[in-house]
């Protein structure tokens, strides 16, 4: 196993070359040895967290007439590992958008906190194990108590797991004192270069159109990422994507609730030592969304919105190469010993990407006359994944919610739903044996209204994964030279005509008769190492 630092940067472990000498009876040989980091999940364990809580409103907010809207996110506090457990703190933070009135219609909004502790058994874990926490909010419910109060219930999925990095400390060449006949074989590999955590932080700030009454109060904001995208660069990693943005607030000396959305670009880079062009990334992030604050513009008018996003990014890279390592080793005028172990290897299939469009039609409950659409969101739900023939095969839902104007007494109002979908992401040659991390998002959302009283849906869902095989591989761990055996050597023929049997090699007869392929292929006047069933070859053993 291998330590690395806090981070589980692995850019301070050089590929360095071993040598593994063994000189009995005064014999020299020596091993090359290159050492290859190899990743492999250690131990994981999954548990679902329900959470309930009653949530008083507070007393410098109006009554609550009606839900429109929520919003959760999960927030990862402390992660402790001790021997075979991991113990997880967190809360979930959650947003209501609620009707203050029946006949007013006016809207305000308020968020709160949801504690939790989950204690996970993983067996093998140890204190100083580096870990990673990725979480899901299957559901997520918020119910009026009274006009004072919600009740929150939530079911959280929460998936802990450890990855370790090893060597595989691989023979790569022989030096020897002695005549000793050895082979290579060739390896596409995936080695580990870059292990390590990181943050990206965002800062932005959004300014009101001329046409928009100054900021009173900022009521309800929802800032999410979106087409996030990474790219491996010399020395860095290069991240762009954009901000989606909806602020909901209340116009200064105006008795009137505006809404405002936009999209933001971003792009930069962080700093990641070891990282080339062309490396393989899996990179994960999870977005946390400091408060949003408003502030005044040069001319000191509250018309500006500021806020800050961190992207907590875990950063796995590879580098693809051709390994070429010993496979074989016979002795000539010495008997070798091999002893053989088995590694684990580790290689890019392919990388495979698709897209399903989606388009579905909605009407909310009752006799409702929608105005206008305000805002709408999708969240994409992964519910399986499996290996198809030629492909992985996808089942999820699109959570959506959309906040829409009414004509009603009611001004406002939200339509949730779920769209399903299936979808068989092609990647060709894919085996039991492959490993995969699906990557789905949804693009492209647009909401209109029909006639009034219905919701026209379409999306693009994007799928992406890069799949791996995995592999055992017979390699030399360690070789032994000693004296032939007089009694074996005597018996074999000085001169000799060998009839090639069905799947023999040239150095499988050459390894038997304790001569160099070398010398076969002179001997037989062969331009190359190639022989068939039948062929004859003629051996003359060494003095």
């Amino acid at each position: 196993m291998i330590e690395v630092n806090k981070e589980r940067d692995i850019n301070c472990l050089p590929v360095s070359y071993i040598t593994n000498k063994y000189t009995p009876g005064g014999i020299f040989v020596e091993l090359m040895k290159r050492n290859i980091h190899m990743d492999c999940l250690k131990c994981k364990a999954s548990t679902q967290i329900t959470l309930e809580d009653d949530i008083n409103i507070s007393d410098s907010r109006p009554d609550a007439y009606k839900l429109i809207m929520d919003r959760g996110n999960v927030v990862i506090e402390e992660v402790k590992v001790t021997d075979d457990h991991v113990n997880v703190k967190g809360c979930l933070v959650f947003k209501i958008l609620y009707l203050t009135e029946e006949e007013k219609a006016d809207v305000a909004g308020m968020e709160g906190r949801v504690p939790f502790e989950e204690l996970l058994y993983m067996e093998g874990i140890e204190n100083g194990d580096q870990v990673n926490v990725e979480w899901d909010i299957e559901d997520l419910t918020v119910g009026l108590i009274n006009s004072r109060k919600f009740s929150v219930q939530s079911l959280i999925m929460l998936n802990v797991f450890c990855e370790e990095i090893h060597d595989e400390e691989t023979a790569v060449d022989l030096v020897s004192s002695e005549p000793v006949e050895f082979r290579k074989k060739t390896l596409d590999i995936a080695a580990m270069t870059i292990c390590k955590k990181d943050i990206f932080r965002i800062k932005e700030e959004v300014e009101m159109p001329g046409s928009f009454p100054n900021i009173f109060s900022l009521i309800w904001w929802d800032i999410t990422p979106a087409n996030v995208e990474f790219k491996m660069l010399s020395e860095k990693i290069g991240i762009q994507g954009e901000i989606k943005a909806f602020f909901i607030y209340r116009g200064e000396g105006e008795d009137e609730i505006c809404h405002y959305e936009t999209t933001l670009p971003f792009s930069g880079t962080i700093d990641c030592p070891g990282a080339e062009e062309g490396m393989i990334s899996e990179i994960r992030y999870h977005a946390e969304v400091k408060e949003a604050v408003v502030r005044p513009d040069f001319d000191g008018e509250e018309r500006v919105i500021t806020f800050e996003m961190c992207l907590n990014l875990d950063i796995n890279a590879y580098g693809e190469e051709q390994l070429s390592i010993l496979s074989d080793v016979y002795g000539v005028v010495k008997e070798i010993s091999v002893q053989e172990r088995e590694a684990s290897f580790k290689k890019l299939l392919g990388k495979s990407s698709g897209k399903l469009k989606l388009s579905e039609h909605f009407a909310p409950e009752g006799q409702v006359q929608i105005v206008k659409v305000l805002h709408a969101a999708g969240k994409v739900q992964i519910v399986d994944t499996a290996l198809a023939e030629n492909g992985i095969e996808v089942t999820g839902t699109v959570n959506l919610q959309v906040l829409y104007e009414s004509a009603g007494d009611e001004k406002y109002g939200m339509l949730k739903e779920n769209i399903p979908f299936q979808y068989v992401l092609e990647a060709e040659g894919v085996t039991k044996d492959c490993i995969y991390r699906m990557q789905v998002n949804a693009e492209q959302l647009t909401v209109s209204v029909i006639n009034g009283n219905e919701i026209d849906v379409k999306c693009v869902l994007l799928f992406s994964s890069n799949i791996y095989r995995k592999w055992k591989e017979k390699i030399v761990e360690k070789v032994t030279a000693s004296e032939l055996d007089a009694q074996k050597m005597s018996e074999l023929p000085g001169i000799a005509v060998y009839m090639v049997r069905d799947g023999e090699s040239l150095w499988d007869i050459g390894k038997r008769y304790y001569v160099p392929v070398s010398t076969l292929m002179q001997t037989n006047q062969l331009a190359c190492e190639e022989v068939k069933a039948g062929d004859r070859i003629l051996i003359v053993k060494s003095s």
